[in-house]
């Protein structure tokens, strides 16, 4: 069996109810959760929460939440992984097993079913402990620079000057969702490490929401993209 992990608590600092504000008249976690039923991949799609009120607008777009998430793994340092463990475990004692367990940030808006069905056929070739959704810089890191005191310190003088031709390319985690088995999720390895690979998404396909400039800036995308 398949489940799809939502996990959404209420605090937010950069963004006041981040994970239920309404985008573009609807509760940002109600894309999440929409996409993952129509995808048709998941045994269940539950939310995992430490809020009544995010409980009620999830059940209110189709997702199951049959726990409160415990306070020790509900604040801002809280490990995702932790998250999963914790949801799967409140299976395990019911007797509920699932062998693919993808997670979905509550903010991925720009989700497709699509990406999550292509995505999935990668971790059933059990290969990789992980699959993450991810894009590609679209710019040389190579050439970065910092400001010190307001002047540029730049971070390689090397590659600074090298043709751009010569670099190359390199990827960010995308925010919105990771695949991984069961035993992947409980396993000591991390989403990042050597045994995962990516699923590559496109430019316009995703935003990490952390200000409210990048919050308009999605809702401009998604209304370009669909």
């Amino acid at each position: 069996m398949n489940i799809a992990i939502i996990p959404a608590r209420q605090g937010s600092k950069r963004i006041k109810g981040k994970n239920i504000k309404n985008f573009l008249g609807k509760p940002i976690i109600s894309y999440a959760i929409k996409k993952a039923i129509s995808s048709k991949l998941f045994d269940y799609v539950i939310v995992s929460t430490d809020s009544s009120k995010i409980q009620k607008i999830s059940e209110n777009y189709g997702a199951k939440v049959f726990f409160k998430r415990p306070k020790k793994i509900s604040n801002d340092k809280a490990k995702t992984q932790d998250v999963i463990i914790h949801s799967l475990d409140w299976f395990k004692k019911k007797n509920i097993l699932f062998k693919y367990v993808c997670c979905i940030y509550p903010t991925s808006a720009m989700v497709k079913s699509i990406d999550l069905k292509e995505s999935f056929k990668l971790v059933k070739n059990m290969k990789w402990s992980f699959v993450m959704s991810a894009q590609k810089y679209t710019t040389q890191i190579e050439r970065s620079f910092k400001l010190l005191n307001k002047r540029i310190v730049l971070n390689d003088k090397k590659k600074f000057i090298k043709n751009s031709q010569t670099f190359q390319d390199f990827y960010h985690d995308a925010g919105q969702f990771y695949w991984g088995t069961s035993k992947s999720w409980y396993s000591k390895n991390t989403i990042s490490s050597n045994k995962s690979t990516i699923y590559e998404l496109k430019k316009y396909q995703a935003v990490d929401i952390n200000t409210l400039e990048d919050w308009k800036f999605a809702e401009k995308l998604y209304k370009l993209s669909n």
